[in-house]
């Protein structure tokens, strides 16, 4: 790909991105007042050009990746009249700055590595905890991960990613579970950061290429533009043997730029939950 095809392919993901944030937006939600009858859900273009005082040429030009390369001030502009949140308005300034600039930023594309002092790490810990790659591959995990999740050591080295597992059809069941969607674009939105930062890795194009031929769901939430850096929640899991677990999850970031991170699942002490685990923990000895 051309540094000029690849300023292009930028600015047309930067479009994209407005136009999603623009579409989730209703007219009482900035003030306005909805009027007759709308071809579009979500605001006109030319009512967020207006919030944002720019013209609605320009605005147009922007979400059409015609090669616009609004300054900070527009960014900021823009960002205030979507109503993005932090992470939101940091994505929107890493999509226009990457169109800017006439040759991609360098990248490094090294196989990742899982330092020798987190491996330890994790076979100290007494919770369940794995460390994810940058596009969400599974690098490594501890005892009370495997308990948890199961082993995947029987999986091929390049199906160990989290949104191909959570995506793989042999695990629609656990679809029924209600956190999963919202599980599913948190890692969603954490691949956006990803290619963000290097819209062409081979990985990243090899797995949202897979996932948006083969799965409708996967289309539809990629298609909401969500980004998270690193994300929190609570997930249920549903294991047999003891039961519904709850558990609370964090991402912790590990050296590098960009750099693996390590998700750690937590019970609170003493809970009905922090018991079930380790009861999982025996059973699994």
């Amino acid at each position: 790909m051309t540094s000029r095809s690849i300023t292009g392919w930028r600015a047309a993901r930067l479009g994209d991105f407005l136009r999603a944030r623009r579409g989730r937006l209703r007219p009482h939600d900035v003030g306005l007042e909805p009027g007759g009858r709308r071809k579009v859900t979500g605001l006109r273009r030319e009512e967020l050009a207006l919030l944002a005082g720019l013209s609605t040429d320009y605005y147009q030009r922007m979400e059409q990746g015609r090669e616009v390369r609004p300054s900070d001030d527009v960014l900021d502009a823009l960002a205030g009249a979507l109503g993005l949140d932090d992470e939101e308005r940091r994505h929107l300034f890493a999509l226009a700055h990457a169109a800017r600039r006439p040759m991609p930023a360098r990248v490094s594309r090294d196989a990742e590595r899982v330092p020798d002092s987190t491996r330890r790490l994790l076979r100290v810990m007494d919770t369940p905890a794995v460390v994810l790659g940058r596009h969400l591959d599974l690098l490594d995990w501890n005892p009370m991960a495997e308990a948890l999740l199961g082993d995947p050591t029987g999986y091929p080295p390049d199906r160990l990613n989290m949104l191909l597992l959570m995506f793989d059809d042999t695990f629609t069941g656990e679809r029924s579970c209600p956190d999963w969607e919202r599980q599913a674009l948190d890692y969603i939105g954490m691949m956006r950061a990803a290619v963000a930062t290097d819209p062409t890795h081979p990985r990243a194009t090899a797995i949202v290429g897979e996932l948006s031929i083969r799965s409708a769901e996967f289309r539809r939430l990629w298609a909401r533009h969500d980004v998270r850096e690193s994300v929190s929640g609570t997930k249920t899991f549903r294991v047999p043997e003891v039961g519904d677990i709850v558990l609370d999850w964090d991402t912790y970031p590990l050296p590098g730029n960009p750099g693996p991170v390590m998700l750690v699942f937590t019970a609170e002490p003493g809970s009905a939950d922090a018991d079930r685990l380790r009861l999982l923990a025996a059973l699994r000895a």
